[in-house]
């Protein structure tokens, strides 16, 4: 495929304002300006997109697409197993179902890819995986499976266990059992080295990933005490970490920034529905860009619908974030924040062919998708009216 006469934003430091972005098979060729673009080969695809705005597909780092369907209801929500309040053994790729008409909604708005998982009613709810938006089998779309352990603090999982009258009751009691799970998981990973174990334990091997560093903890805080519990377990235990959701991420942006740990901030594009979201604003985003703290925009779908990823992020424009930190909250950052950056992201030569092409800036509310491309395949083209 190549797509000729574009404004292209790599998001990997260029913009071209009259550029091309050419495919081979799955994976994006050549990149540049219009004047060193290739002869079309025989047989293949032009796009002439005619000035349109070119960018890498967008990037939803935090989303429960596929796990809360829309339309079913209760049967189609497997998104919390409240069973029990620690289960890091259950596996997202085992709820998604990719007939949730919200994966075309995803598709129509230039939105390639997504961070997907288990709620927040657990202290430990389970394996998030990061997919691509297009396809009928889980495991053909899986980028990274697992790729984030998700964990929960705050509200969510007092609510929840109160009501059943077991534990946690209290903050402490949140922290409490995350902390007795860690270490727990570091014993086993130490028999497990020294071999003295008698047998692997189907709920301790979900943590070794997470203990060597090769995937994150996914951290649901929205207010600032609960993002320092974060934090301070994080580094106890010396594991990685993301703030999810961030709310009151602004009000302890140095102490967030000294922790070296990102934030996918979000969504604010909703009431203030608890007493933990009272300070969301849209400002958290420039304040978190200002300190040097790495950060995306998320819908949380379906709590905001993920078709307004990108209004999400004009709105954090609109509050003082730079439009290019705006793109890049929804492209390169959050593929880098679920590290993914090598596969998708940005518009270079071996990264995947997922690109969205718009009629104008995606963050301005009357731009439309004119195509998504994912792996080098058109898989959304606006009908002409």
């Amino acid at each position: 495929m190549l797509i000729m006469n574009g404004r292209v934003h790599t998001m990997a430091g260029m913009v071209y304002p009259c550029g091309y972005v050419q495919t081979e098979g799955k994976r994006i060729a050549r990149v540049g300006l219009m004047e060193e673009a290739p002869r079309p080969k025989e047989g293949e695809q032009v796009l002439d997109v005619q000035g349109a705005w070119v960018l890498p597909g967008m990037i939803d780092a935090h989303a429960h697409i596929g796990i809360t369907e829309e339309t079913r209801g209760a049967i189609g929500d497997d998104c919390n197993e409240e069973s029990g309040a620690v289960q890091p053994e259950l596996r997202a790729i085992d709820a998604i179902n990719p007939m949730d008409p919200a994966f075309h909604d995803a598709i129509m708005a230039g939105i390639t890819s997504v961070m997907t998982g288990p709620g927040s009613a657990n202290v430990v709810g389970g394996q998030f995986v990061f997919m691509k938006t297009q396809g009928r089998c889980v495991d053909r779309m899986v980028v990274k499976a697992p790729a984030a352990m998700k964990v929960a603090f705050g509200e969510n999982p007092k609510t929840c266990y109160q009501a059943q009258g077991k534990s946690p009751l209290t903050r402490m009691g949140t922290a409490k059992l995350l902390r007795e799970a860690l270490f727990k998981a570091r014993q086993y990973e130490r028999d497990k080295w020294e071999g003295r174990l008698e047998k692997e334990d189907f709920s301790m091997e979900p943590w070794l990933p997470v203990l060597r560093k090769e995937i994150p903890l996914k951290a649901h805080a929205h207010r600032a005490d609960d993002i320092l519990t974060a934090i301070r377990i994080a580094k106890e235990f010396d594991v990685d970490l993301t703030i999810d959701h961030g709310t009151e991420a602004h009000l302890i942006v140095d102490e967030i920034a000294a922790s070296g740990f990102p934030v996918i901030v979000g969504t604010d594009l909703t009431s203030r529905s608890k007493l933990e979201v009272e300070n969301m604003n849209f400002k958290t985003n420039r304040i978190l860009q200002e300190a040097g703290v790495l950060f995306a925009v998320t819908t949380d779908h379906p709590i905001a619908l993920i078709e307004y990823l990108p209004l999400c992020a004009g709105l954090a424009v609109r509050h003082g974030l730079p439009m290019e930190e705006g793109l890049r909250a929804v492209t390169i950052n959050p593929a880098r924040i679920c590290r993914v950056a090598d596969r998708v992201g940005s518009l270079e030569p071996g990264k995947d062919g997922d690109i969205a092409v718009f009629s104008g800036n995606p963050l301005e509310v009357f731009t439309q998708t004119l195509y998504t491309i994912i792996d080098g395949v058109v898989v959304y083209e606006r009908q002409s009216s």
